[in-house]
């Protein structure tokens, strides 16, 4: 039986029909959690939540902590989606999530999904196939777990004029970066204490590179700045080429290094020829001890909004993990199965400023760039032209002679941090100084946020 997306489901008292795509940590704690407070879930939306379905690859997999009746478990994802009212999505990647989702939308039934890269990659095709069928496409879970952030973004701040959104949205590479700053550990161990709880994957690669940051990063500038944005318009550097000199020169800055998601609206200033639109760039940073997201410890997640009218607010909780991101699933499944009941849907898409997407060279930010270099007069001239041939202002400079270094070896550690500039002048400037005969090696570059 097809329903029309307009009408109810059959009977005043009838339950709404749930399925769900996966039963992996998320969704055996999606079941877990509709199992148990069933109750809870009826009041709040008014009529019973019953789970008719949930797909599965094995299912003679012992899943009785779930508290579903083993008959539920099927094979058959396509058959499921078309009796459903609200489908929920926690099998992740681009197929077959993304074919299930439009089969479910074409037989009248509502979404929820914590696909991130499914969202990243095709969202307007999801909003689409929702705004035809007359159905909800929610995905609060897709970006920083449990933490209320997407919909605060697309229905809260709906009235106001966001301009930055600035975020630690990895855990995994949080808690790395974090245990790297606070215990003195190297890269690997950091990571492999993260595996060893559950916080990174035994292939670490999507978040270690940045692509699970970067999906997010795609999900948070379209909802921010009403503008279309995918993964593949977003700047990603990962953090495996941190080092413990990169933490120490930071901790000597008063800063830590984060991997932050940056979003940001990029104004022209009057009478210039400038960049104006949107940058989206993920990327690890220095930023000082100071600001709110330096003090977001182990897995955590935050986010920091800037808006006009709003002002500056603070997003924090649980990233990830099973029962953190089932909470924010049943939150959506709450919102939708109101929709069903009551009429109206969800907001969908919203991309009509469609702003252009700047090149990471267009972005603004600071460069804290260490450098070993002949300790001789002259030298810190020499190098300060090299700045001001970008036209790139130092902010501050602090020279130290390499220890056991003499006259004919002599060294010396030149760390310079800079004024705002664009990525590219900056980027050209480290080239340039990379190429000076007077210049030893270049040890590392950092970009500085939150300044």
């Amino acid at each position: 039986m097809t329903l029309s997306p307009d009408q109810p489901t059959p009977g005043d008292d009838a339950p709404l029909r749930i399925a769900l795509l996966g039963c992996g940590v998320v969704g055996s704690a999606v079941a877990r959690l509709l199992m148990a407070h069933g109750g809870d879930f009826a009041a709040r939306v008014g009529r019973p939540l019953e789970v008719v379905g949930i797909a599965v690859r094995r299912p003679g997999r012992d899943r009785s902590d779930t508290g579903v009746a083993a008959g539920l478990f099927t094979t058959d994802a396509h058959e499921l989606v078309t009796r459903a009212d609200v489908v929920i999505e926690v099998i992740g990647g681009i197929e077959p999530a993304r074919g299930l989702i439009l089969q479910a939308m074409e037989h009248g039934a509502s979404v929820v999904t914590a696909n991130k890269a499914l969202l990243a990659e095709d969202g307007p095709t999801l909003y689409a196939a929702a705004l035809e069928h007359g159905v909800d496409l929610y995905y609060e879970a897709a970006v920083a777990g449990a933490i209320p952030l997407l919909r605060p973004l697309r229905e809260s701040l709906a009235g106001d004029e966001v301009r930055k959104v600035i975020g630690i949205v990895n855990g995994t590479t949080n808690y790395v970066l974090d245990k790297m700053d606070t215990t003195g550990a190297g890269f690997d161990d950091a990571v492999e204490q993260a595996q060893s709880l559950g916080y990174a994957e035994a292939d670490p690669t999507a978040d270690i590179e940045g692509f699970d940051a970067a999906a997010k990063a795609a999900i948070l500038a379209s909802l921010a700045f009403h503008t279309r944005v995918s993964g593949h318009d977003v700047h990603r550097e990962g953090i495996a080429d941190v080092t413990a000199a990169d933490i120490q020169a930071a901790r000597e800055m008063d800063c830590v290094v984060k991997l932050l998601a940056i979003c940001e609206k990029v104004e022209a200033a009057p009478g210039t020829d400038g960049p104006s639109g949107i940058s989206v760039r993920v990327h690890p940073a220095m930023i000082p001890r100071s600001h709110p997201l330096a003090g977001v410890r182990e897995a955590f997640n935050a986010v920091f909004v800037e808006a006009d009218a709003a002002g500056q607010l603070m997003f924090y909780g649980k990233g990830a993990g099973g029962d953190p991101t089932a909470s924010a699933i049943l939150g959506d499944v709450v919102a939708v199965a109101r929709h069903r009941i009551g009429g109206g849907h969800g907001p969908g898409e919203s991309a009509y400023a469609d702003l252009p997407i700047l090149e990471m060279g267009q972005a603004l930010t600071r460069y804290h760039i260490s450098l070993d270099v002949a300790d001789r007069p002259g030298v810190l001239a020499q190098v300060a032209s090299a700045f001001a041939d970008q036209q790139v202002s130092i902010e501050t400079v602090r020279q130290q002679t390499v220890p056991g270094s003499t006259p004919d070896t002599g060294g010396a550690s030149l760390v310079v941090v800079t004024h705002t500039a664009t990525d590219a002048a900056l980027s050209a400037t480290v080239e340039a100084l990379a190429a000076m005969p007077i210049v030893r090696s270049v040890n590392s570059v950092m970009r500085v946020e939150g300044a």
